[in-house]
Formats: structure tokens, C-alpha cells, sequence
């Protein structure tokens, strides 16, 4: 007997490589729905938060489909999240976009601002430093990502607990080094696109499909 695919909730805020996203994580053995419905949002196996453009836009159309409520009871139950590029930025307490004060969903603490780099866009390839306990990275730490960004979270602010599994951080660098993807317990994300960066984000993807 062959064993159900998992189901994953693309989250419709509106801003998100929403097809090639839903393309890429069927790829990885899920089957992949494009909704905000409560519902359906909350009792997935899987939820898939994607990000395109600002942080203050992506915020805009995650706080008008109460998206920031939902993310939050999903993990109150456990229940696993991946943040995509933007997707990432707003699990962050807030954002520097544009000089302003852009305020995240803050699921982890720390500020989005723009890279200190000689050229932005990061636009491209580019290898990670993923630890050999990463379960997204497994079989993949050799591999580059496929990043377009200029912004980032450049520090990781939560102190190691000896009681809790430590959270994954992985580490790619543009002028400055910055957080490329993280694993924190069942919620986590990246800064590059999986769904651009070839058999490498589609065995990432893979992973974490595997692991819901």
C-alpha cells in the first residue's frame, strides 16, 4: 500500500514564486495547495510562507490574510513552517527596508537591514555553511543556492539552551556574512530560493517534505 502524500499549504498572501514554489515542493513528494483558508492553513501537514520583494509589502499582504495568526497557532502546536526568501525576513522581529522600522512577525529575534556589500542586488549562486546536523542540508552541504536579496538577519540571537535541541544556522556570505537558512524545531526557512537553485533546492524541499 502506498503511503499518502503529505499535504502543503502555500500560504496566498498575494507576493510569492507561488507556481515554480508549488511546482518544486510537488516535486519533493507533497501535495501542494495555493490558499489562505483557515482551515485548510491550520491543519496542514505542511506550511509554505513565500516572499518576493519588500519586507513591508510581504507583511502588508500576510497581516491582511491574518497569516501572522496562523503561523503562530501552527507552531504553538508544533505544526511545521518554511519561510521562502521574504518569506524568511518576516519571522524576524523587524526590518531597516528603506530606512524605516519595518515590523516582523517576531518568531525570532533581530533586524532585517540592508547588506554592507559593494554591489546589490545579491543576485546569483552561492555556497552555504549548513552544520553536518542540518536535516534541510542533508546529502546537499556541498551545493549552491540561488539568492536574490539585499537585505538579511546578520546575527543570530538566541542563546543555546542545554534542555532544548539547538537551533540550525546556516551562513552564506556577500560583502558580509549573513543567515542563509535556518531549522529551529518546526519552523524553519531560507534566504535563497529552493525553487530556483535546481536538483539542489528540489533535494532541500525534499527534505523537508520528508521530515513532516
Amino acid at each position: 500500500m502506498t503511503a499518502a502524500r503529505p499535504r502543503v499549504v502555500l500560504l496566498d498572501h498575494g507576493l510569492g514564486n507561488v507556481h515554480s514554489a508549488a511546482k518544486a515542493i510537488e516535486a519533493g513528494g507533497a501535495d501542494v495547495t495555493l490558499t489562505a483558508d483557515r482551515r485548510q492553513v491550520l491543519e496542514a501537514d505542511g506550511l509554505v510562507v513565500p516572499g518576493v520583494g519588500s519586507m513591508a509589502a510581504v507583511m502588508a499582504g500576510i497581516d491582511a490574510v491574518h497569516g501572522g495568526e496562523l503561523i503562530g497557532r501552527r507552531l504553538a502546536g508544533g505544526r511545521p513552517v518554511l519561510g521562502i526568501c521574504v518569506g524568511m525576513q518576516v519571522l524576524f522581529a523587524s526590518g531597516e527596508e528603506g530606512g524605516g522600522d519595518v515590523a516582523g512577525l517576531d518568531e525570532w529575534p533581530g533586524v532585517v537591514r540592508r547588506l554592507d556589500a559593494p554591489v546589490l542586488p545579491h543576485m546569483g549562486w552561492a555556497e552555504v555553511e549548513a552544520s553536518e546536523a542540518s536535516t534541510l542540508f542533508a546529502g546537499i552541504r556541498d551545493e549552491r543556492f540561488y539568492f536574490v536579496h539585499s537585505y538579511a538577519a546578520t546575527e543570530w540571537l538566541i542563546d543555546p539552551h542545554p534542555r532544548i535541541r539547538q537551533p540550525q544556522v546556516t551562513w552564506a556570505e556577500h560583502g558580509e556574512r549573513f543567515i542563509a537558512a535556518v531549522e529551529n524545531g518546526p519552523l524553519s526557512a531560507t534566504q535563497f530560493h529552493p525553487e530556483k537553485s535546481g536538483e539542489a533546492g528540489l533535494r532541500l524541499l525534499g527534505n523537508w517534505v520528508r521530515s513532516l
